[in-house]
């Protein structure tokens, strides 16, 4: 007989192959465990459909519809340090559009090197969200463009009058006002450098592997976040963190399930009413993965630091290290395509 089939034969007997003794039960090494199968691909996308939506374009506005010339001189707002008292900053410094929309600071630092007192969100797909800032107190990012400008502690200039002026003085700015805000008496207005910041920004969009998943590629996330978003769906992270933007639709509070420490209180600063204490608009989870620190007060310094907390005290869950993992892995899919041309610096004009 053939050594082969020799082998064969002793095999079926249950014999060790070169001694003829039956195989030790004890010792002979055990059959590896199947592996678990990977999640359907078609069945994700139509669960994920009923909960999130892909990027557009463009996030368009009735109130302030987007033009070429609004965004030319929006652009040249947003980067521009002289609508800050000092001239030391800008709308970049604290959202730096090269870094995905943010100073990856726990605060940001403003006028004088004084800190903020929450975390500068990014900017990217900002205007899908239902309101700006942490509290919602400005209704869209035309409305937001205005809050840095005057704060004391940011860009500290005094009023809007003064911002005005300032503007007015550099022709450049004349001539681009009038070209964005054509017929108006007078076109350089605090209300206007607001409108066209707001159309810059209505632009900074991030398409991600993701949205090609959402739009029909099912090949467009891996096995692992395939398996990462599964268990962002079973586990209910989807209840605030959905919709186009994947969250900055609504308002919960932190610490929904276990108390979460913080003296900030979050929404009721801006309704003064009590019901809202330590609510707070669900962050955006686009671009997550860039974007640390993380929370309201940039205190947590790292993304599965973030899954895990979230899961504890707004789920009443506590994850595995593998389940965090997971999670993470779909998370990365929703980093998106900086627009590198759309973003690049313009030239400011000059002043007088």
């Amino acid at each position: 007989m053939s050594r082969v089939l020799l082998v064969a034969a002793c095999a079926a007997l249950g014999l060790a192959a070169c001694g003829g003794q039956p195989a030790d039960p004890q010792t002979a090494a055990p059959a590896a465990p199947p592996s678990p199968a990977a999640p359907d691909a078609t069945a994700l996308q139509a669960q994920a459909a009923a909960l999130f939506q892909p990027l557009p374009a463009e996030m368009t506005s009735d109130a302030n519809p987007v033009t070429e010339a609004k965004v030319s001189l929006g652009r040249m707002l947003y980067y521009d340090a002289r609508l800050s008292l000092d001239n030391d900053v800008s709308c970049n410094s604290c959202h730096g559009l090269d870094s995905y929309g943010v100073d990856n600071a726990p605060t940001s630092t403003g006028h004088k090197g004084q800190k903020g007192g929450r975390n500068s969100p990014t900017t990217y797909n900002a205007a899908l969200h239902v309101a700006q800032f942490w509290d919602g107190r400005a209704g869209d990012v035309e409305a937001q463009a205005k809050g840095p400008v005057l704060n004391p502690v940011e860009m500290a200039m005094p009023d809007a009058a003064a911002v005005e002026k300032r503007l007015r003085a550099i022709p450049g700015y004349v001539t681009a006002f009038a070209a964005a805000f054509p017929g108006e008496a007078e076109p350089v207005t605090y209300d206007n450098m607001a409108r066209a910041i707001g159309a810059f920004e209505r632009r900074l969009v991030t398409p991600s592997p993701f949205d090609r998943f959402l739009a029909g590629d099912a090949a467009a996330l891996d096995a692992g976040q395939l398996a990462g978003l599964k268990m962002f769906l079973d586990t209910g992270c989807g209840t605030c963190h959905n919709g186009t933007a994947i969250g900055g639709g609504s308002y919960q509070k932190l610490g929904l399930v276990k108390p979460y420490e913080t003296t900030d209180a979050g929404r009721a600063d801006a309704t003064k009413n009590e019901a809202d204490r330590f609510f707070f608009k669900v962050p955006s989870l686009r671009n997550i993965d860039r974007t640390s620190p993380y929370f309201h007060d940039g205190q947590v310094g790292t993304l599965d630091d973030a899954i895990r907390l979230m899961a504890e005290h707004q789920l009443g869950r506590t994850l595995t290290g593998d389940e965090i993992a997971a999670v993470r892995s779909f998370l990365g899919s929703l980093t998106g395509t900086i627009p590198t041309e759309y973003i690049a610096p313009p030239e400011l004009p000059a002043s007088s």
